[in-house]
């Protein structure tokens, strides 16, 4: 046992004087003389043995009711000595991640959580907590106390192991500290994996909290399904992962005006259709009304005014066939025959066909490498009977090169799907067996850093790319090759100036690593920004002679609609959604994990934590043992006799 002031202690040498008093009182007695009766005598020695013990009784209970007080103001208490001595550590994880807006029995899950972690830790107690955006460490309550109650979602959570690994970086290296980990969070299913390694040394404290239902409806996403001279149609997904709903609506608003409104019934999955005008500017937002998490209940998209591809064909060869893929609503297609070519066209263009040169001179090797490093695109078509030399004296700093030529014939089967052009969609299902084109004569193809996205039946390469170059082993012309009759070559062809030029989506996913063009000019160190409300960021980005490559992942962490500006000018907008990855209201099980503390409440997981260095006072039972004697004094003196 030990004491709050043990300075008090000293009183208890006033107990000597009740003592003193009572062995050494000065009360004298009177003789009396009676009447020699034998029971007189007997009664007056009874009478004097019941009174010395009656005072010794009151004596004792006097002298530890006054020891009992002493003691009580002491404040005497018990603690594990090994524990209690030692300097304390806890860190706590705060999941502001969306999901924790799900409604619980009091209010959304993080604003209850940040309300008992006020509640529960003391205002001077030095701790560390960290969400998955911000880390306060070796504060105290008190001083985040503003902080926490200001306390946002935010679109990129981090794995459970993650912020484990994370917690841990936050202690001290100190062995001799008592160290806690505090995890709360909704544990929503993920694709990682829950990896708690045990560690004597550090207690890990797992709260799940839990919302009182499951349901919730979110708008999954948004895309084009039809395109014609005047209208567009746009189709809108929704995910349901509650209970079904009769009747559901949705509202559409152009730069928050409403211009449509509809409604469905949902059960899993839904969807429904917007006609919207072709070639009118959007800045649209989709909204539906739900109950349960509010991130995914509107979604944002715009259409910008169009922007064509500037696509560049020199021809030694009939360039009718790209006329018919590069067509006027989506390209600007430019054909000039290799003798007519104006050097002055290239650094206008996105992307530049060579079709079927004979070879390539000095001036125009020097034009394409300086258009390739400004960020164009290129497709090489040789001809027949090229000048090999010329071709490699270009394609060798890509370590790309076209050796002899082979005049026997081979077909083309192989189809890269995991290539950029082909894995968007192009194909519904891998085709194993289709009319395969062939080639009456082609280039041995060699390329140390290409990828192939069309390959020979004996696995050579067809079509390679290697960064913004890419490269055909033969020629396309009806004389060597069918390629030009399969319905590879529109696919192939056209996405290539698609991806010659990123035109922005009608929206990207905050969190990912999205890249677009914007096609404007730049003064020299001037730079792009993204602009919404008070919100300006400057996004990576890398300047080219006609366009800027804009590269986003982590910023924005706002959703909404951003202008692009250059200075003052706003050239289009973008559009930043949330993931969706948690509005599927699906959470882990936790009853398998081992060495860790679970619980469903903060509230009780902070009295687990301070039941092991608890302070048990005992002044309390001392004042009840002081009333308990004064009442045994009190009876003492009543009814013995």
């Amino acid at each position: 046992m030990q004491f709050k002031h043990p300075e008090l202690l000293y009183a208890l040498f006033l107990l000597l004087i009740p003592i003193i008093v009572h062995l050494f009182q000065l009360r004298k007695f009177q003789r009396e003389d009676f009447t020699n009766v034998a029971f007189l005598k007997e009664a007056t020695l009874q009478t004097r043995k019941s009174a010395i013990i009656k005072k010794w009784l009151v004596l004792i209970t006097r002298l530890l009711l006054l020891a009992a007080l002493v003691f009580a103001f002491a404040q005497p208490y018990t603690s594990k000595k090994n524990i209690f001595n030692k300097e304390k550590e806890t860190v706590i994880y705060l999941d502001n991640s969306f999901s924790m807006q799900a409604k619980g029995q009091q209010g959304s899950l993080l604003k209850r959580a940040v309300q008992d972690i006020i509640a529960n830790v003391d205002n001077n107690q030095n701790i560390s907590i960290f969400t998955n955006d911000q880390v306060f460490k070796n504060t105290t309550i008190t001083g985040i106390k503003n902080d926490l109650l200001k306390l946002d979602y935010t679109a990129n959570p981090l794995t459970a192991h993650a912020a484990i690994l994370k917690g841990k970086t936050l202690f001290s290296n100190r062995t001799d500290h008592l160290k806690n980990l505090v995890f709360i969070s909704d544990f929503q299913q993920d694709n990682s994996s829950l990896q708690i390694e045990s560690d004597s040394l550090m207690p890990i404290n797992l709260v799940k909290l839990s919302p009182i239902n499951g349901n919730n409806v979110s708008i999954d996403s948004a895309y084009i399904s039809k395109t014609n001279a005047t209208h567009v149609e746009l189709t809108v997904k929704l995910k349901n992962s509650g209970t079904n709903i009769e009747n559901l609506p949705i509202s559409l608003f152009n730069n928050q005006k409403l211009i449509a409104k509809t409604s469905i019934a949902l059960h899993k999955t839904g969807e429904t259709t917007f006609s919207l005008p072709a070639n009118q500017p959007i800045i649209g937002k989709i909204s539906i009304e739900d109950t349960g998490l509010q991130f995914d209940n509107h979604l944002h998209f715009n259409i910008n005014k169009a922007t064509k591809i500037n696509v560049l064909a020199i021809n030694h060869a009939d360039d009718d066939f790209l006329k018919r893929i590069y067509t006027k609503d989506v390209f600007n297609y430019t054909g000039t025959e290799e003798k007519q070519l104006s050097f002055n066209l290239i650094d206008q263009q996105h992307l530049i066909i060579l079709n079927e040169l004979k070879t390539l001179s000095t001036a125009l090797i020097t034009a394409l490498k300086q258009f390739s490093n400004q960020g164009g695109s290129i497709i090489i078509i040789p001809s027949k009977d090229i000048q090999i030399s010329s071709y490699n004296q270009f394609l060798n700093p890509f370590d790309t090169q076209l050796s002899k030529e082979h005049t026997s014939e081979k077909s083309i089967t192989s189809i890269n799907y995991s290539h950029p052009l082909f894995n968007n969609g192009v194909f519904e299902k891998q085709v194993k067996n289709f009319q395969y084109p062939k080639v009456s004569s082609f280039y041995e193809l060699k390329s140390n850093r290409g990828a192939s996205a069309l390959q020979f039946e004996d696995g050579k390469s067809f079509l390679s790319q290697t960064g913004q170059v890419y490269v055909f082993a033969s020629a396309l012309n009806q004389e060597n090759s069918t390629f030009k009759n399969s319905p590879l070559i529109v696919p192939t062809l056209f996405n290539i100036g698609k991806q010659s030029f990123k035109i922005p989506n009608l929206y990207y996913t905050i969190g990912r690593e999205n890249s677009f063009d914007v096609d404007t000019q730049m003064q020299q160190d001037a730079v792009l920004s993204l602009v919404k409300d008070d919100i300006h960021l400057i996004p990576r980005q890398q300047y080219f002679n006609n366009k800027v490559v804009i590269k986003t992942s982590e910023d924005p962490t706002k959703d909404g609609i951003y202008a692009i500006m250059n200075t003052n000018d706003t050239i289009k907008r973008v559009s930043f959604n949330y993931d969706r990855k948690e509005s599927d209201l699906s959470y882990r099980n936790l009853s398998d994990l081992k060495q860790v503390t679970i619980s469903d409440s903060v509230t009780k997981i902070f009295d687990s934590i301070k039941s092991d260095t608890k302070i048990n006072a005992l002044w309390k039972w001392f004042v009840i043992f002081a009333l308990a004697l004064l009442i045994i004094e009190m009876l003492i003196l009543k009814f013995f006799k």
